[in-house]
């Protein structure tokens, strides 16, 4: 009689790896710097996307704020759920975070000036570099805070892949854009934001990521 385990035993999984501090450090940078420029490219065709980042790019459309404030001050109530759901580790990193798209948001326009791309292009290309970034961020136990938070809790505690809830929370921005964007726009933007969250649904899902 085999004596072989299934392949599906936990004995033959591996097991986690620990990210170092250089490590958290280096992808927390990259993934923020990697938002930032996606954030600059629907902002260049005036678009909008999903989550917190994409509100407050939406709100700075009929404000005269600047975009970093307005996201940082967006996301102040969601930290009260981060740390009772995620724990002040997550939360710092979290916060952290943040502070670097906000801070990299002022970085882009001076380095790039304005600059004119087809506004799909743009959409597109913004939503996948944010998608990208995100995921970056994911592993290493951060978020940008707000609808991340509530996609992330509802993973850990429900099951369901945080990308789908993103997606749902994201719609409902996106489409309050018809109130101040044109329903072109508002329709390609909706594009974008499905490419956004399919990134972290196939990407970001339990069992699948080992390190921590």
């Amino acid at each position: 009689m085999s004596t072989a385990r299934p392949a599906t035993d936990p004995a033959d999984r591996p097991l986690a790896v620990k990210h170092t501090v250089a490590e958290d450090v280096l992808g927390i940078l990259t993934g923020t710097f990697v938002i930032s420029l996606g954030l600059f490219l629907l902002g260049s065709v005036s678009a909008v996307t999903g989550g917190t980042a994409g509100l407050s790019l939406l709100v700075s459309y009929v404000l005269p704020m600047p975009f970093a404030v307005l996201f940082a001050v967006v996301n102040l109530p969601f930290f009260l759920l981060a740390i009772r759901m995620k724990g002040w580790d997550f939360t710092v990193r979290t916060g952290l975070s943040i502070a670097l798209v906000s801070g990299f948001s002022t970085l882009h326009p001076a380095m790039l000036g304005n600059i004119e791309i087809e506004p799909v292009y743009g959409v597109v290309a913004g939503n996948v570099l944010a998608g990208v970034g995100l995921l970056i961020l994911f592993r290493h136990r951060a978020s940008l805070g707000g609808f991340n938070i509530v996609a992330l809790v509802a993973q850990d505690r429900l099951g369901w892949r945080a990308g789908y809830v993103q997606m749902g929370l994201d719609t409902a921005v996106v489409l309050s854009a018809l109130a101040v964007v044109a329903p072109g726009t508002v329709l390609v933007s909706a594009l974008g934001a499905v490419v956004l969250n399919v990134i972290l649904a196939m990407n970001h899902r339990p069992g699948r990521y080992t390190g921590y």
